[in-house]
Order: C-alpha cells, then structure tokens, then sequence
C-alpha cells in the first residue's frame, strides 16, 4: 500500500507528488488523461493573479510566496529532464487601468514594484502597443511560464523517480470509505488503496468528493484562449487592457485570453469568442491584425467562492485531504498550496496561516 495516493495529475497533482517523493515518500498518482493536459495546459501562464491588488489577502498570501519560487523551479526542470518551461521574466504592462489609486495603496503595503510610467516608457518597452495611451502602470518583476511545457518537464521528472507511480487514462468513480476513513478510491480500471489519499482534481473535485458525502463548493468555468503565430519580438511582455490580455512566448507565438463562460463541463469553442478574443487582442496590439490565429482551445477552470481554494483535510472523513478550487490562478498559486498541504501532511510548520483555506 502506497503512502500517498494523488488524484489528479495537473500542475496541482504533480507539484504535490513531487514534493512529498523529494520529502522521501511513496506516491501514486491517477490522471483520467494524460498528465498537465487540462486546465493547467489550457492556461496562459501569467506568474500573478491579473490584476493582483483586486483579489483577497488568502489569494495574496500564496500569490506572494509562489512567485519567487518559478524561477528556481524552470531551472531545476530544465536540468533534470531537459525540457525547459521558458520561465520569462520581463514584467507586466497594464493599460487603461481605472482603480490606479487602489493598485498603489497595494503595492505600497506589500512592497511589490509597481509605477505609473508614461507614455515613452510604454513605447519604448512595447512600440506596437496600441498608440494613444498617455501612461501605464508597469511591474517589472512579474514573469510568465510556458505551462504547456511545465507540465511536460514535471511529468517527465515524475516518471523518472523510483518513489512515484504515475497512472494515466484512469477514471476515478469514487471514494472507497470504510469505518469513517478513506482507504482508497475505485475507478473504471481497479482499485487502489493508499494510507491518505489526496483530491487535486480540479473542476471535477466536488464530484469525486460526493461520492462520499462531501459538499465541495467547486464548479467549471470555461475559458477560450487563441494562440498568434506572430514574429519573434513583436511583443516582448504581458500586457492587459480591460481584463483582457496577450502573453508573448519564446519563439514568437502570441496567446490571447480570455472568455469566463459557466458552460458546466462543455469544453467547445465558438465563433463569438475567437472572434472576440482576436478583437480583443488586435486593440491591444494592432499588428496582430496581420498575424494567423493558429489555434483556438478551451478549459475548463475550477471555480469557487472568492476564488479562494481549499486546502487541507476534509472534516468527518480521516485519511482525506484535498487541494481544489483555485479558480483562474491554479498555476499562480500551485507552489504555495502545494507546499502548504504538504506541510499538513508531513506534520511542518506552514509557510502561511491554513486557516483561511481549511473545508468546513
């Protein structure tokens, strides 16, 4: 019987398979596809939540502690398996951003660089922003990362370490209970029994928690995103307008997003949106207008009230935890709460208060 029995192979999944396996442990871990290829593959990458200043103090705590740590962590992936996550640090261009005074209270009280440029400094940075802005607002430390391509490198580490099974196309059904504890889960291929066992399922966490009584406040919300195949360095850094956003990669490539739909699990595309989303993207940078839109997707993000995600045990049920509930930041917050659950689990000192993510 394994130690640890991990639920779900997103970046969530794997981030806590690899922490508990580095601490030492045993870890299985089942994925109803492959590894890293739903919300945390559909994503865009951004190393913050959008518009930080605008989110809870549960939601900055973990945004605060992750964001030092992605750096360290490409480093650590690109050495051991080769592929590299292309963590990009050039910061951050908002425009038109209407609580600017509320976006410097914040950044003064939490010590983030954060300043009002103007118009030359936005150009000189960005010349195919869209001309007519008069100023910005610019952090420069904020990065971004591939995560198609996190998720490939953390798989690829997973795989090759002797402590962790990894079980893809796997369908997890339910909760295996037995005397008020968990000892394991039942799928369409077996069972597999494990002395905790851990839900980092995402949108489909509430539904595996109800198999055994469990209410979990979480539902999918569909996003779409566009993929640009532009020139390299046409855009050189994130910039957002109006909740929208273009996000360069390494080779050129521009992502655009994003669509927020309560679709339940539909995960289609539309017409409308693409379209919206190319719009969008155009009025940010006008060049784009002559680029191709290569490809067009949607995921599915794990919605919950505030956003605020649920770590830890699950009350009335031993042997249960879960990590879920991250909502759009679940690659933004996935360091911190991975680590903060594996402090519980290993019995350390939390690196944050638990209190505000604890069930019940």
């Amino acid at each position: 019987m394994n130690e640890f029995l991990i639920v779900g192979g997103g970046v969530i999944g794997m981030m806590t398979a690899l922490q508990l396996a580095d601490a030492g442990h045993g870890v299985t871990l089942l994925e109803r596809g492959r590894c890293g290829r739903e919300a945390s593959w559909a994503g865009g990458g951004i190393v913050s939540p959008l518009y930080p200043w605008r989110y809870t103090r549960p939601i900055s705590a973990l945004s605060r502690w992750s964001e030092g740590f992605y750096p360290e962590l490409a480093l650590r992936l690109l050495e051991e398996t080769g592929i590299d996550p292309e963590y990009r640090q050039k910061g951050l261009l908002y425009l038109g951003v209407e609580d600017e005074a509320r976006a410097m209270d914040w950044a003064r009280e939490v010590g983030k660089p954060l300043e009002r440029v103007d118009a030359d400094f936005l150009y000189r940075k960005e010349p195919q922003a869209a001309p007519g802005f008069g100023d910005a607002l610019w952090m420069p430390t904020l990065g971004s990362i591939r995560n198609p391509r996190l998720g490939q490198a953390l798989r690829a580490r997973l795989a090759a370490m002797p402590r962790v099974t990894l079980e893809e196309d796997v369908t997890v059904t339910g909760l295996r209970v037995a005397d008020g504890r968990v000892t394991g889960v039942d799928s369409e291929q077996g069972r597999w029994s494990a002395e905790r066992v851990i839900v980092c399922g995402g949108a489909w966490s509430a539904g595996l928690l109800a198999s055994a009584g469990v209410e979990l406040p979480v539902r999918p919300v569909k996003g779409q995103m566009i993929l640009f195949r532009a020139p390299p360095g046409l855009v050189e850094r994130v910039v957002l307008l109006d909740g929208r956003y273009v996000i360069p990669r390494g080779d050129g490539r521009v992502l655009a997003g994003s669509t927020l739909e309560e679709a339940g699990f539909d995960t289609s595309t539309s017409e409308s949106a693409r379209a919206s989303l190319r719009d969008s993207a155009i009025r940010i940078i006008p060049a784009l207008a002559d680029c191709e839109v290569e490809h067009h997707w949607a995921g599915l993000r794990p919605g919950s009230p505030d956003g605020v995600p649920m770590i830890g045990a699950v009350p009335g049920l031993a042997n249960l935890y879960v990590n879920a509930g991250h909502f759009r930041n679940g690659l933004v917050l996935a360091p911190a709460s991975t680590h903060l659950l594996v402090d519980e689990l290993l019995g350390r000192e939390p690196i944050v208060d638990p209190a505000p993510y604890r069930l019940g």
